[in-house]
């Protein structure tokens, strides 16, 4: 892998990894190789500092710094924690299964899933109680 430091013919500077020097020329040269700012095609290498590092005998590479987590990375953990030990994964049937919880047609439980925007849109003007979650589902994460 390779990283570039890479400007766009607007003079919006970015960097992005490639897997060799010729898959960048491949890219770059298909138009495939985008501006993350403005999306334009027209995108070449700009000038960047090497990593150099020295080499000393003996030396043991740096140990990985362990990453804490922030106060509010802890709260959504905990949140998803909480909500996936007390309540029923329903999947694509979150709709269905909160409208017949809300109609009475069915028992009333704690229940997650997925909805898309407009389904979810239709609970709430109908006054279902339901909130988005700020993580995806567990079984959906990759």
């Amino acid at each position: 892998m390779i990283q570039y430091a890479l400007k766009c013919s607007n003079g919006h500077t970015f960097d992005s990894w490639f897997q060799s020097a010729s898959a960048f020329d491949r890219l770059a040269g298909a138009g495939m190789v985008e501006c993350s700012v403005c999306g334009g095609s027209d995108v070449e290498k700009a000038m960047m500092t090497p990593r150099v590092g020295a080499a000393r005998e003996g030396q043991k590479p740096a140990p990985a710094l362990a990453k804490e987590r922030s106060p509010a990375e802890q709260a959504l953990a905990e949140l998803r924690k909480n909500i996936e030990k007390n309540a029923s994964y329903v999947g694509d049937k979150f709709v269905s299964e909160a409208r017949a919880m809300h109609a009475g047609e069915a028992p009333e439980r704690a229940i997650y899933g997925e909805a898309r925007l407009d389904e979810a849109k239709k609970l709430v003007d109908e006054g279902v109680p339901v909130a988005p979650l700020p993580f995806l589902p567990t079984r959906k994460a990759n």
